[in-house]
């Protein structure tokens, strides 16, 4: 069998959230014997074609960007190109530009779209974009939710709950090999007493204005790990917080050290354009403690309250405080939370277990469609 993923942003140009999920996919279905391709879009393509990680990253040529949305006149030919030679589609939304790929090139083969978010910042133009959304998601075979949380409160979801799973998102343990003494203990001497770790991308939507704020007020140290558009204007609001460390981008080897160090993570995320949150996941597999913010998507489904951690309200400085002082003062209760969450980690959000629920679709979509074409 072999599977075309389609999304508009892959390796090498990025590796967020999306991306590293498409990758833990497509390496983990290998086993079954399913061969992936990833198609993306890139505004210096090079190589058309590379290999990555025992599946293909194929390019077609950036055009322009608007309201985050990557345009190409070239992907038309690439995806009809890779469809072709594709026994199963699947989609990764949102990405407008897909939908219409989608809906002009008629492949007749089975899909399926990973719905990771929501729209939830283009207001304005989802208004226009509403009719080709409903378009798209009308006309593929199967919808993939990422947590059961996130199916209950997605206005779009519920009206597809019919022909929509869900199958959460899991990372391999693999891909997470324990931090080498030297790398440690450099980051042990810098960081030599407890303290709470953040890591994404500096975006609008991760609340780490909040957790910066939080810091403030209780004077528990904070370290966050990542880069974005929001760095200058973070830093600036931390000015005269001695306790708030911002490390910038740090390669795997760094992260993992942290989060071998920390006492918790901090995922302060207020808005639901946070629709899963993979660095939770991190933190579960390394047994850390969680607080994150009630905002109904699946934080709530990976941390779950005074079990593997603590929620809070969204935009609450005090409760993001209080929490993180909860944690800081009571090791006994730290440390119990960290192996539940651990233990939550290996239940549902191995990629293992992510894997087996897409190989099991994939063929469920192919046996249908072979038993639709019988019946021709």
């Amino acid at each position: 069998m072999r599977v075309l993923h389609f999304f508009k942003t892959y390796w090498p140009d990025t590796f967020g959230g999306v991306e590293r999920t498409i990758h833990a996919i497509a390496k983990g279905v290998a086993k079954y014997g399913v061969e992936s391709d990833v198609l993306s879009l890139s505004e210096k393509p090079g190589e058309n074609s590379r290999e990555f990680d025992g599946h293909m990253a194929h390019k077609a040529k950036l055009d322009f960007e608007f309201a985050s949305t990557g345009f190409s006149r070239e992907v038309f030919g690439r995806f009809r190109e890779l469809s072709g030679k594709a026994d199963v589609i699947h989609y990764h939304f949102p990405w407008p530009v897909m939908d219409i790929v989608h809906l002009v090139i008629h492949t007749g083969k089975p899909t399926l779209v990973t719905y990771h978010s929501d729209i939830v910042k283009q207001k304005v133009l989802l208004q226009f974009y509403k009719p080709l959304m409903s378009r798209f998601l009308c006309s593929v075979d199967r919808i993939v939710a990422t947590s059961p949380n996130y199916l209950e409160s997605s206005d779009v979801l519920r009206r597809f709950r019919a022909k929509t799973t869900v199958i959460p998102l899991g990372l391999d343990e693999a891909d997470y090999p324990k931090a080498d003494d030297v790398t440690r203990m450099l980051w042990r001497n810098r960081f030599p007493g407890h303290f709470f770790l953040f890591v994404g991308v500096l975006r609008y939507y991760k609340g780490i204005h909040i957790l910066v704020e939080a810091a403030k007020r209780n004077g528990l140290s904070v370290v966050v790990v990542g880069s974005g558009p929001m760095e200058e204007e973070l830093k600036q609001a931390a000015q005269g917080a001695e306790n708030v460390h911002f490390v910038g981008a740090l390669p795997d080897q760094d992260k993992i050290a942290l989060l071998e160090l920390c006492e918790a993570l901090v995922f302060p995320s207020p808005l639901r354009s946070e629709a899963f949150g993979l660095s939770l996941v991190e933190a579960a597999m390394f047994g850390k403690p969680m607080i994150s913010c009630e905002i109904g998507t699946g934080t709530s489904f990976v941390n779950l309250n005074n079990e593997t951690g603590l929620v809070v309200p969204p935009n609450d400085v005090d409760a993001l405080s209080d929490a993180m002082k909860c944690i800081s003062e009571d090791a006994e209760k730290a440390v119990a939370m960290g192996a539940a969450a651990r233990d939550r980690y290996l239940a549902h959000f191995t990629a293992e277990r992510m894997c087996e629920g897409y190989h099991r679709l994939y063929d469920e979509l192919t046996a249908g469609r072979s038993i639709a074409r019988e019946s021709i």
